[in-house]
């Protein structure tokens, strides 16, 4: 049991014989349990000097080893989900030097990414999507007439979404040979909700006090064995074996303890869901005041609103810590929903609530409201429900990388007929914006980053729907601010002496501001952190030709690629959207 982050390499002789899997299938299992605690202590070492996800990984260890023990790799398939389980995977992999890469720019992705390594057979940033992926491997195995096991590992939290289950209905159906791993650790961020962990909990209560009898996969014509300790060798390796052995669909479910091997992550697994980097050096500085983050700044006005207003009620999809729903839980628990990994469900929620006339507020991440689109379109939009949507993680996120980045709200948000979506600069922007979303009577959307908010302008400008605020008054062109880009536009704007103008809203959009500027200008620019294509710039574009309107346009955003994961500062400059990058773009298109 290890009590500290190593701040210098471990000494792991064992797992230094094994580059990849095919070094481990020669040792004797005797000493697979010293593999462990070697593998344990170089994945600590490596999560302190980079950051990252942290506790699920400890947990898998013995896992992970005992499948790619038995496996024949990577000609097996193996799919961890969610992927930030994978750590120890890559290390046994042939990735173990790389390790100190991860996340950071050019270096080993935080999740499974199939051009990265042939052991990744598919990509898992997201949950859920393991069964699917597994079931239509081994359907293409048998259509080919390959003989190869095809394994799911499910866990931290993933198994409740609705995905899961729906492919676990139709693997039952096709009787094909694959093998589902419950990695049941009783967490996702934080302690799993509802029913099925529940029923999982009841579960292994009764294999402790007697014999199990019909369970839910077995309802599913899957064969179900287990629960077995899934940090015991002796346990784990035959268990596997044997799951392997059998034809047709298998279920296994092993139970783990997420930050195994790590005390304090045992006591707290939800603190140690991940770690930030560790700086073994430089002594403790002085704390100084921070700013908050705008997920803090969301925390505190949704908890200020539901004390004013009783039929407020907050809604996640399994993000409490991460969307800050911390204090509204504690402080209104009978008005706060969290509903696992299931984002279909949590906006359909969202839409009866509001039936019913109360005032649901629904906080997702930009990457995981793409999930809830078909729900969002056609129970809230059409039905002109009272729904606000909190969409936190808005544009590039940094190290967790492209599977994460939100870079795409906007553009499948406008699109909906009578939708308002506001891109707040700033705290204060933020927290009007979310008042103006709360008050409107339909559906709102408020888009904000990952990351400290912003600090007020010093003269705000009172929030009214659809109306833009002239911060800078310049010659010759226009910055139109769509969003938390504000301070590097306004750098950027002082370099050129141009005109500057927080746009504020995507849609509706200030019209009259754009036709002014349109003819006070010989260039306008828009600024969004999101994909130019179908973007707040599409949006002035499409206004520009309606009202016929030939001020030439310049759309700076983030370009038509998948950003690889650094950090977001680095990110940004590398679309050009830093304050040095706008102003060159723009002088380039002057001299042009």
């Amino acid at each position: 049991m290890f009590d500290q982050i190593p701040h210098t390499r471990p000494s792991t002789p064992l797992l230094d014989r094994v580059e990849t899997p095919v070094e481990l299938r020669r040792l004797p299992p005797s000493q697979l349990p010293q593999l462990a605690r070697e593998l344990r202590a170089f994945l600590l070492y490596c999560v302190g000097q980079t950051g990252g996800h942290f506790g699920a990984g400890l947990g898998v260890v013995e896992l992970t080893i005992a499948l790619h023990y038995l496996l024949q790799t990577p000609d097996d398939e193996l799919i961890w989900d969610v992927g930030h389980q994978s750590y120890p995977h890559k290390i046994l992999t042939g990735r173990r030097e790389q390790m100190l890469s991860m996340r950071q720019q050019g270096g080993l992705s935080p999740f499974p990414k199939r051009e990265e390594s042939p052991w990744d057979c598919f990509g898992t940033g997201h949950s859920s999507t393991s069964i699917s992926a597994v079931l239509g491997m081994a359907l293409a195995h048998r259509l080919q007439g390959q003989e190869r096991h095809s394994v799911a590992v499910i866990g931290d939290g993933a198994m409740t979404a609705g995905m899961a289950f729906e492919a676990l209905n139709h693997a039952a159906h096709t009787g094909v040979n694959l093998l589902v791993i419950l990695n049941d650790n009783d967490m996702s961020i934080s302690r799993n909700e509802g029913g099925l962990a529940s029923y999982l909990a009841r579960n292994l209560k009764q294999k402790i006090d007697g014999p199990v009898t019909a369970t839910l996969f077995e309802a599913l014509d899957f064969h179900y064995s287990g629960p077995v300790d899934g940090h015991d060798f002796s346990l784990l390796l035959p268990a596997l074996q044997q799951a392997l052995d059998r034809s047709g669909p298998q279920f296994l479910h092993v139970i783990t303890r997420k930050g195994k091997g790590f005390a304090p992550a045992e006591a707290d697994p939800v603190g140690y869901h991940a770690l930030t980097k560790i700086d073994p050096v430089t002594p403790a500085a002085a704390p100084t005041a921070k700013r908050p983050k705008y997920c803090n700044v969301f925390g505190r006005w949704l908890c200020d609103t539901a004390a004013r207003d009783t039929r407020l009620v907050g809604i996640t999809p399994a993000m409490r810590e991460g969307s800050d729903l911390i204090a509204f839980s504690e402080q209104y628990p009978e008005r706060y929903f969290d509903v696992a990994i299931a984002e279909q469900h949590a906006a359909t929620l969202a839409a009866g609530l509001a039936c019913r006339g109360m005032k649901p507020v629904l906080a997702i991440y930009s990457t995981f409201l793409q999930r809830a689109y078909d729900q969002l379109v056609h129970d809230i939009a059409i039905q002109q429900l009272d729904v606000l949507i909190a969409i936190d993680r808005a544009g590039l996120v940094g190290e967790d990388g492209a599977t994460h980045a939100g870079c795409f709200d906007i553009a499948f948000l406008r699109c909906l007929p009578d939708l308002v979506l506001m891109t707040p600069a700033d705290e204060a922007e933020l927290q009007a914006m979310l008042t103006l979303g709360h008050k409107h009577p339909g559906p709102a959307a408020v888009r904000y980053p990952r990351g400290a908010a912003a600090q007020p302008q010093p003269h705000a400008t009172p929030l009214h729907l659809g109306q833009a605020r002239r911060l800078r008054q310049g010659r010759r062109v226009a910055l139109l601010n769509f969003g938390a880009l504000l301070a590097s536009a306004h750098e950027a704007a002082e370099a050129l002496n141009a005109t500057l103008v927080d746009m504020r809203f995507v849609k509706p959009l200030d019209g009259a501001m754009l036709t002014r500027l349109a003819a006070e200008h010989e260039l306008l620019v828009s600024i969004e952190d999101h994909a130019r294509q179908g973007g707040a710039g599409s949006a002035v574009a499409e206004y520009l030709q309606a009202q016929a309107l030939a001020t030439p346009l310049l759309m700076l955003g983030i370009e038509d690629r998948w950003i690889a994961h650094a950090s977001r500062a680095e990110q940004l400059s590398a679309c050009g959207l830093d304050a040095a990058g706008i102003e060159a773009s723009i002088r380039q298109r002057l001299q042009d």
